[in-house]
């Protein structure tokens, strides 16, 4: 299992992100001078060096669902964590930890547990997970109203060994290149780096606030996935075409001059630079770019096909060259060049 396969399969829903923390500890530790967890779980990994001192931001949890209430004969009603959509979730398996194991359970409705057709599609409040348990077995196994439920599903390849379907895309993929960043700046950066791993993101860019505080950046850089918009008519964004940068979401536009360097720097290394322009969405960068008095910040991120989904398809290649012009940037001397 290779380390963005294992960042994938790990099962860290908002709020509960211990596990895919202590994954991202093991895996930078020895690439960076500190490492330390923050008092909301924040993980955050610092470099030491040379002003400008730089923030790459990439959130560790992953949308999920949690118990909201277990009716007699076993069937778990749930609260979603993050922006989950109904039909995408109907048939899906879900992955309950307890103190007593792991349970396995299946998201359902009535008119599919009764075999009957399904007339208009069902509601978030519609669905709940069946394990074929009761409520007694259920308590008993630790299973009660808060416990955490994760969405199941193994990371595999489709047509080729470049594209790779799974959960948690968003955003473990943003965690795989800060580490990979590491790894590769430890002894060619000269600059002072943070990669900060938040937390919450997905219900509200918790984390990303807090950590900025601690931090205190000249600029950051929010590593995240966008969704592509490939499916019908005019293709804006879409996987296997180079990372993506975003100029505007529903929250922020990106800084000016952290945006045309990215660009300039895909030119110089022939890597297309995709552009997104939206009203919908948002990431940590709505956060910090307005901490205390204020944080120079963009996003740059790889598209994804199915987002908030158990199937997200992403291209391998995407993630390579994301990796690649966030090197190059950072491999520049920090002496004001970037706001020139």
């Amino acid at each position: 299992m290779d380390l963005l396969e294992k960042l994938i399969s790990t099962f860290s829903v908002s709020g509960n992100e211990e596990a895919v923390r202590n994954v991202i500890m093991e895996e930078i530790k020895d690439h960076v001078d500190e490492v330390f967890i923050d008092k909301l779980g924040n993980l955050i990994a610092h470099k030491k060096g040379e002003r400008p001192k730089i923030m790459l931001a990439a959130h560790m949890d992953e949308i999920g669902l949690m118990v909201k209430g277990i009716e007699g004969r076993g069937r778990i009603t749930f609260s979603p964590i993050g922006g989950v959509d109904s039909l995408m979730l109907l048939g899906e398996r879900v992955h309950i930890e307890t103190k007593k194991g792991i349970i396995h359970g299946v998201i359902t409705c009535k008119e599919v547990n009764d075999g009957k057709i399904l007339e208009r599609i069902p509601r978030l409040n519609d669905l709940f997970v069946d394990t074929g348990l009761n409520r007694t077995d259920l308590k008993k196994l630790g299973i009660e109203i808060g416990t955490f439920m994760a969405l199941e599903r193994d990371l595999y390849y489709l047509g080729s060994d470049k594209i790779i379907c799974g959960k948690a895309f968003d955003d473990r993929i943003g965690c795989y290149i800060l580490i990979e960043l590491a790894k590769r700046l430890k002894e060619t950066c000269k600059n002072e780096i943070y990669y900060v791993f938040t937390i919450q993101e997905e219900i509200g860019l918790v984390g990303a606030l807090t950590s900025t505080y601690i931090v205190e950046p000249d600029w950051a850089i929010v590593v995240d996935v966008t969704e592509t918009e490939d499916a019908m008519g005019e293709v804006t964004k879409t996987i296997g075409r180079g990372p993506c940068l975003t100029i505007k979401d529903a929250e922020i536009i990106g800084n000016e001059f952290l945006n045309k360097h990215i660009i300039e720097i895909g030119k110089r290394n022939k890597i297309h630079i995709q552009r997104d322009v939206t009203e919908e969405g948002t990431t940590d960068a709505a956060s910090i770019s307005v901490t205390k008095g204020g944080v120079p910040c963009t996003v740059l991120g790889v598209c994804v096909r199915n987002l908030h989904t158990a199937t997200s398809i992403a291209d391998r290649r995407d993630i390579e060259k994301s990796i690649k012009v966030l090197e190059e940037l950072l491999k520049l001397s920090p002496d004001g060049k970037l706001w020139r």
